[in-house]
């Protein structure tokens, strides 16, 4: 565990050195809120829009109001971090799981420093840990250990409720991270309707092997989110170009609903440094 919460802040660290060094500006600008909260009553002044007159307050004869709104600052940044089993996919060393994980715990010690609240939603295909948002350092501390000792109890996946979830909890505006590696179906209807209410960003998460399997022949693979081994014939034009065709055409798919529904979009390869494609990502959103 300790190892885990310093690899955490260690990417952390590259992660705003990155984007510092690129950009002027306050780190906070990633995590800043981007709303409008009422604030105080004024005075109505000549040039002022008659749309901000509180009418209510106007109508009681002492003169017209108009209300006066702050930027929210902060927000609530929410994880929602897929923990089923198609996420075990990798080398031994190093599976989606845990590029998954060191990306979470990476993005949510930034937050614990730039934000207000912090919370957390791990799920399969039912809720494996929830977090409720907090503004506390020992909350995003406990946060990022649970995740760390997490052991997923289901073995399937169903984003489609996951995101349903998160609509139902979050009532305000929030800066929302979506992790998955996305091998199921029917959940882009809810990830729209997420996108229109919040600020969504989509990590989508990969292995090599998932998309160029080594030339082994007919071998054994068993589904981890099936439970049941099937035969491959790996060496096979045919299936080789079919796998690529559908991690293309999944990825494509995915990317441009993101684009329609202005929520950010990476992919992450499981086996490669992420820091300098999450930076790219941070400076975009600053620059925005």
């Amino acid at each position: 565990m300790n190892d885990f919460l310093i690899r955490a802040r260690e990417f952390e660290i590259r992660i705003r050195k990155a984007v510092s060094s690129q950009m002027r500006g306050n780190f906070r600008s990633v995590f800043k809120g981007s709303g409008l909260e009422f604030a105080d009553l004024r005075p109505y002044q000549y040039g002022d829009d008659v749309r901000a007159i509180d009418w209510n307050v106007s109508s009681k004869g002492h003169g017209a109001f108009v209300k006066v709104f702050r930027e929210e600052k902060d927000q609530t940044v929410f994880f929602m971090v897929d923990v089923s089993a198609s996420q075990q996919v990798g080398s031994f060393q190093r599976s989606k799981l845990d590029t998954t994980k060191d990306v979470c715990g990476a993005l949510a010690m930034s937050a614990i420093n730039e934000a207000s609240h912090v919370g957390m939603y791990c799920f399969s295909d039912q809720k494996e840990k929830y977090m409720k948002p907090a503004n506390t350092l020992k909350q995003g501390y406990q946060m990022i250990t649970a995740l760390g000792k997490l052991e997923p109890q289901s073995v399937k996946t169903n984003v489609a409720d996951a995101l349903l979830f998160t609509m139902n909890v979050l009532k305000r505006r929030s800066l929302i991270f979506l992790l998955s590696d996305f091998i199921d179906q029917g959940y882009e209807h809810n990830l729209k309707a997420l996108a229109r209410k919040h600020d969504l960003v989509v990590i989508h998460f990969y292995d090599p092997r998932e998309i160029n399997l080594p030339k082994l022949g007919v071998v054994p693979v068993f589904d981890t989110e099936l439970r049941q081994t099937v035969w491959l014939n790996t060496s096979a034009p045919r299936f080789r170009n079919a796998l690529r065709e559908q991690f293309a055409q999944s990825r494509t798919r995915l990317e441009r609903l993101c684009r329609q529904y202005d929520a950010d979009y990476v992919a992450l390869d499981a086996q490669a440094d992420f820091v300098p494609t999450l930076a790219e990502l941070f400076r975009a959103r600053k620059y925005r």
